[in-house]
């Protein structure tokens, strides 16, 4: 398995040592340069979820989605892009200025706060602190509040009923949310995310034991509702709301939104993935020497992405499939079946732990 921190080194004794640069120039171009690494993946994953957004739901409607623009339509992503960029950013009368301008902004730091937690490949997690779990769900419910503060911000009352459901409902799912990832964090040790992912060496963590599949299926449910992702959208019902909390917004503050939407359902599945998939861990089996081996060639960062992306698949095919539920429905899934689930999962796999009631694959 490649170690991506070979690079980080190469570089950072180019800075010192080749250079002769000093710590703090060292320091600050080795952070320019992962700043710019980390924004444009964000900015291509973004483009390329939002293609595939596009072309999903068009399968699930027997249509041929973007097809004008390039070829297969590719560029149309782009040229959406560029149209938001240059439209009129305007301010809305009687509206609270500095929520107004300050809510994007919120919701973008936590989108990409949460992405830089990410681990792509062995030694290439940007943020891997020891409380990693903890810093993760702490930052991503800044996006709550940039929720709110647009609903409220903005003057409109078809905003303020948006964004009343979307931090009720972020609220709620977080609590089973963050009951999942303290199951894992109680079967593997650490709060550590790469730690996390070097706990399932021997076997992913929904193989350790039978409750990490039902861990694993919560999540993604709470996960699909904190990304206010369909059948968990009544935040966006556009029959009821027209645009819900970013009614008001246009240009590139709408876009921040749009840009928000994609990545946390980016950074849902990748969490998933490595927490429950093994992240960039390869598939072994034991007693299968060669065909570890051959797994081993793979890089990691392919693992990362091919896990990620298949569950961003099922979450895109949940959401063209299923109806919007209502609001009553939403919290009652959760009140009444989610969270006393997840307080079972946690318990189950404490008992786990504590007897010694888990396996590896191949150890």
């Amino acid at each position: 398995m490649y170690d991506f921190s070979i690079v980080t080194r190469w570089i950072d004794s180019l800075l010192r040592h080749t250079l002769n640069l000093g710590d703090f120039w060292s320091i600050l171009i080795e952070c320019i340069l992962v700043g710019v690494c980390i924004l444009t993946a964000y900015a291509l994953i973004a483009i390329v979820l939002i293609f595939m957004e596009r072309k999903v739901c068009a399968y699930f409607q027997c249509r041929l989605g973007p097809m004008r623009v390039g070829p297969w339509g590719i560029f149309q992503v782009f040229a959406d892009v560029l149209k938001m960029l240059i439209k009129e950013i305007f301010t809305i009368d009687k509206a609270d200025k500095m929520l107004y301008y300050i809510a994007p902004f919120l919701v973008i730091i936590a989108s990409v706060g949460t992405f830089s937690f990410l681990p792509w490949n062995k030694g290439a997690a940007v943020l891997d602190f020891n409380v990693g779990v903890f810093l993760l769900t702490a930052i991503s419910s800044i996006g709550i509040l940039g929720v709110f503060l647009a609903g409220w911000g903005s003057n409109n009352k078809y905003s303020v009923v948006s964004a009343m459901r979307g931090a009720v409902q972020m609220i709620s799912y977080e609590i089973s949310l963050c009951l999942c990832l303290i199951s894992a964090v109680v079967l593997t040790g650490t709060m550590q995310i790469g730690g996390i992912v070097e706990a399932q060496h021997g076997a992913w963590l929904i193989f350790q034991t039978p409750i990490t599949w039902l861990a694993f299926l919560v999540f993604l449910v709470a996960g699909n509702a904190e990304a206010n992702r369909g059948p968990f959208d009544l935040a966006e019902a556009e029959s009821e709301l027209t645009a819900g909390y970013h009614t008001e917004y246009s240009g590139m503050g709408f876009g921040f939104y749009y840009l928000a939407e994609y990545l946390n359902l980016f950074v849902i599945s990748g969490v998933a993935a490595t927490v429950f998939l093994g992240g960039w861990m390869p598939l072994h089996v034991a007693g299968l020497e060669g065909f570890n081996a051959v797994m081993d060639f793979i890089p990691g960062i392919i693992w990362f992405f091919v896990k990620t992306f298949a569950i961003v698949w099922i979450l895109m095919w949940i959401r063209w499939t299923f109806p919007r539920l209502r609001i009553d429905q939403i919290l009652k899934l959760e009140w009444k079946y989610l969270m006393p689930l997840s307080l079972v999962i946690l318990v189950v796999m404490t008992v786990c732990v504590a007897f010694g009631w888990t396996f590896t694959i191949n150890g």
